[in-house]
């Protein structure tokens, strides 16, 4: 946070600006300081679905970093964790004397006020989120719930609840989540991921440590003690006061959902809702009712000549191979087609092999090129070289080609799903 100047109280401020308004979780706070009849604005380098939604509702958003997008009578500039240092709005800010928050940060301070219940985990966070959310409210129990994607049934990021509680999506990426003052703690899983700010397995075990040491005495971790990697992040963590809940133990529920992972994340949904005071038909209803949420094993439409789109989020090696998985169990004798856009030079560079491994046993792999998001051009890493380690792939760099092949000739035979963490869902959007 800046100490330029003293902040005013959260809901006391007017006006908010947020940079980068078009992440999936900046945009959530984005609609809340709306419902609580702030004035805002934003801004981004593109209009993505989450800022198109904003400026429906009257926000203006603008393309692009400048410094005019930034106003005098700004009294508080909220930044993702995307955004650098010399970016001109927030430069202007500090000229301004204008207080910014980080976007965890300004999580933190919701979380300061409430019952919070956050799941992190480096894969099931999202799906895991909106079980919970489900739960609870039909449960009405009433909760605040910020998710890095869109629940189905809301339609929405963003819930607004009247309650204490708080259920938000922890992202570890540069320990974020260590602003967020957890009652309850899930954690789906650790795993190698964000090497390009972690330095190893060992640093993303530290930071789960520092957070499972934040959960007070009269709170609760619920986690898979036994998993390898969080045992060592149990361990590391020598202040735990809270108690562990092994999820695992949890009766399997009946989704309708596929995929053994998404039993697991049901499990921990279940712990929670417990914690809170759900009942056992509102639990198995919730989750049996359960449909999943924008880009999580998505169904997208169907081709004219018959084939089903889906379209997953997947861009780690182990989320690839448990959705393929989860495509194959679902269409056993169906022909399966992945169009696979890595995300990330250093992710792509240093799973390679993985990645390799997860789509190898697919009939037909299709992969253009790395979506660079937050890194700068690495010519020493290509999509080309995970082609050629990975059979049955080709290389097709141009998405309107990709379109045109899985229109015209690709038929009912077969099941086509777009896998990655950046526009790769769009393929579908054309069809």
């Amino acid at each position: 946070m800046s100490d330029s100047k003293k902040t005013k109280s959260w809901y006391k401020v007017d006006k908010i600006h947020f940079v980068g308004i078009g992440g999936i979780g900046v945009s959530a706070l984005a609609k809340m300081m709306l419902l609580l009849k702030k004035k805002v604005s934003g801004s981004d380098i593109s209009l993505g679905e989450a800022a198109k939604r904003l400026k429906e509702k009257g926000v203006k958003v603008s393309i692009g970093h400048k410094k005019s997008n930034l106003t005098k009578n700004t009294d508080l500039v909220i930044y993702s964790p995307a955004i650098k240092n010399n970016n001109p709005e927030l430069l202007k800010a500090k000229e301004l004397n204008i207080p910014t928050y980080s976007y965890p940060q300004a999580l933190g301070l919701i979380s300061k006020d409430k019952e919070t219940i956050a799941i992190s985990g480096t894969h099931g966070k999202t799906t895991t989120v909106a079980m919970v959310g489900e739960i609870m409210l039909s449960a009405k129990k009433n909760p605040t719930i910020v998710i890095g994607s869109f629940m189905k049934k809301q339609k929405d990021n963003f819930v607004m609840g009247k309650s204490q509680y708080f259920v938000v999506e922890a992202c570890e990426y540069k320990r974020s989540f260590l602003h967020l003052l957890p009652k309850i703690l899930v954690i789906t899983n650790i795993d190698n991921d964000h090497l390009d700010y972690y330095k190893n397995i060992q640093d993303i075990q530290k930071a789960f440590s520092q957070l499972i040491s934040k959960v007070p005495a009269d709170g609760f971790i619920i986690t898979n003690p036994n998993h390898k990697n969080i045992k060592k992040a149990l361990k590391l963590s020598t202040k735990i006061k809270a108690k562990i809940i092994d999820y695992t133990k949890e009766k399997k529920p009946k989704l309708k959902i596929p995929g053994e992972y998404n039993i697991l994340n049901a499990k921990a949904a279940i712990a929670v809702a417990k914690l809170v005071g759900a009942k056992k038909d509102q639990i198995e209803k919730s989750l049996k009712n359960f449909s999943g949420t924008w880009r999580r094993f998505e169904y997208k439409r169907k081709t004219k000549k018959g084939a089903l789109i889906y379209d997953d989020y997947a861009h780690h090696p182990t989320e690839v191979k448990v959705v393929l998985g989860a495509v194959r169990e679902s269409f056993p004798n169906k022909k399966i087609i992945a169009v696979f856009q890595p995300h990330l030079y250093s992710r792509t560079k240093f799973f390679l092999n993985e990645f390799s491994k997860a789509l190898n046993n697919i009939d037909e792999v299709i992969i253009t090129d790395i979506y660079a998001a937050r890194e700068k051009k690495d010519k020493t890493i290509h999509a080309k070289d995970l082609v050629k380690k990975t059979k049955n792939a080709r290389y097709v760099s141009s998405f309107s080609e990709i379109k045109k092949y899985l229109i015209n000739q690709v038929d009912n035979g077969s099941i086509i799903i777009t896998l990655g963490a950046g526009d790769v869902y769009k393929i579908s959007e054309g069809i």
